[in-house]
């Protein structure tokens, strides 16, 4: 998931008009682990400072600047790190706020990283990156759950256990695409609902809006990430005949059937240097949703 999201976000910088700094780093805090688990798990990853490094992704800025998986930072750029309430309950609400500070330093300039490594302190200066702005996440379970927020995109493990790469970054381009486009606030800007209430009433084309313009931008995405776009259209014939029961149903989306057409169309768009669709669609992320749908859609025969 990191390696899929580092690529789309980075790879797709240029369409993004919300930036945070690449780095490549994979973070923890004691404080995700159970009390009773938190001793051990300190010790495992050889926690020396209040956040720890949980993974380097390969040819990042941060691996080029010789950072490791389990050392142990104080500071990056201006943020400083505050230490664990080890007598908290479990939770995540540290490393989100720790990503978040990081997220919000200039995206391209070079930034000090004060780390630990074996009790000995060290100071690295890493050359970010710029990247779209967002955070990426499993959540491990049996449903296929995917949904974005603005400023996280999550992907059920479930999607990792049944499908290649290429599909899986499908999925993710989909959801980082409703980050770029700012759906979520424009979403409730328009006082949509959600849950039950999502596919009933006027919910219903601002839902369908969002959903195909993500499926288009989508395409593009992939593109530009080094992936094939017609991984998106692959996807969805894997998957939609099969688990159209369930969230391809929903009335606040459109067919499963309709998305592959539309999606097929934005394909064919690209590989045909047609761009004006989606340069329409990052020019408007500023404006309401109109709820027009229906100009979006190509109707499968």
């Amino acid at each position: 998931m990191a390696n899929i999201g580092f690529r789309l976000a980075a790879d797709n910088a240029a369409l993004c008009d919300r930036l945070q700094p690449g780095l490549g780093l994979l973070l923890h805090t004691p404080d995700q682990y159970s009390i009773d688990l938190r001793g051990e798990a300190m010790a495992y990853f050889g926690f020396e400072a209040p956040i720890g490094v949980e993974a380097v992704l390969a040819d990042s800025p941060a691996a080029k600047a010789d950072i490791r998986e389990d050392d142990s930072l104080v500071e990056v750029g201006s943020v400083t790190f505050a230490a664990a309430d080890m007598q908290s309950e479990a939770n995540t609400e540290r490393l989100i706020a720790t990503d978040r500070a990081v997220a919000a330093l200039p995206a391209d300039a070079p930034l000090r990283i004060y780390g630990v490594r074996n009790g000995e302190s060290y100071v690295k200066s890493v050359t970010p990156v710029p990247a779209c702005r967002s955070r990426f996440e499993v959540a491990f379970g049996s449903d296929f759950t995917a949904e974005a927020d603005g400023e996280l995109v999550q992907i059920g493990s479930r999607f990792f256990e049944e499908y290649p790469e290429e599909l899986v970054a499908a999925v993710v381009a989909h959801e980082l695409a409703h980050n770029v486009l700012r759906h979520r606030e424009r979403l409730e800007d328009a006082g949509v609902s959600y849950g039950l209430l999502s596919g009933f009433g006027r919910n219903v084309r601002y839902f369908r809006q969002t959903e195909l313009e993500a499926d288009i931008l989508s395409v593009t995405l992939l593109a530009n990430a080094g992936y094939d776009p017609a991984a998106a259209a692959r996807f969805w014939r894997a998957f939609g005949p099969e688990y159209s029961g369930g969230l391809l149903r929903s009335r606040s989306h459109p067919s499963w059937k309709d998305r592959l057409t539309t999606i097929e169309t934005a394909v064919a768009a690209r590989e045909a240097g047609k761009d004006d669709m989606v340069t329409a669609l990052l020019a408007s992320r500023d404006g309401e949703l109109d709820g027009d749908w229906q100009s979006l859609i190509v109707r499968a025969d």
